[in-house]
């Protein structure tokens, strides 16, 4: 693997919550004021998402005493405590710039109908467990697999065929056939 690709593997997350445009999120964001160290929560409507990897952003608008407030985080961003999805909202563009221009109840997205607030989280990389040396418990070789399950299963065919009685003809086929030798 890439040396930069390795550096950029170990910043990320393991698990991220499924962020799509239009959600209404809560983002607790450490904010570090002189010495001491607390936790800011900002909730908006996702207008963007952008970037991939390491380097995904998403924008955060809210609208706090009449003026518009946006910020963008860092999805990977050790500052992000987390990221709650209060509402899940429906939208059918990538960016909402259009929200800029708007004010109050027009200023949201329409609410997806029946969709369930979950927890839905994205495994962005799986954890590598290395087993030490000697612990690796070797599974017993099985050979000539295929042969056996041929064989299980035409015994079983062959076992059901003589179980299995022969279908009594139904009556209206009895009369068929009376009609067909009369004639």
């Amino acid at each position: 693997m890439d040396i930069l690709k390795s550096i950029e593997h170990e910043q990320m997350k393991n698990k991220i919550p499924e962020l799509k445009v239009g959600n209404t999120v809560r983002v607790h964001a450490k904010v570090k004021e002189g010495n001491r160290e607390r936790i800011q929560v900002f909730e908006g409507i996702i207008i963007k998402k952008q970037g991939g990897g390491v380097n995904a952003t998403f924008t955060v608008r809210k609208i706090s005493y009449g003026v518009g407030v946006e910020k963008t985080f860092l999805v990977h961003s050790p500052r992000i405590e987390k990221i709650e999805v209060v509402r899940v909202g429906r939208a059918r563009r990538a960016k909402l710039y259009y929200l800029r221009d708007r004010v109050g109840k027009a200023a949201k997205t329409k609410e997806q109908v029946g969709a369930r607030i979950e927890t839905k989280e994205i495994t962005v990389k799986e954890e590598i467990v290395v087993p030490e040396e000697g612990t690796i418990e070797e599974a017993p070789v099985v050979e000539n697999v295929a042969e056996e399950v041929v064989e299980t299963v035409k015994e079983t065919s062959v076992e059901e065929a003589k179980e299995v009685p022969a279908e009594k003809p139904k009556a209206e086929d009895a009369k068929e056939t009376d009609e067909t030798k009369a004639e």
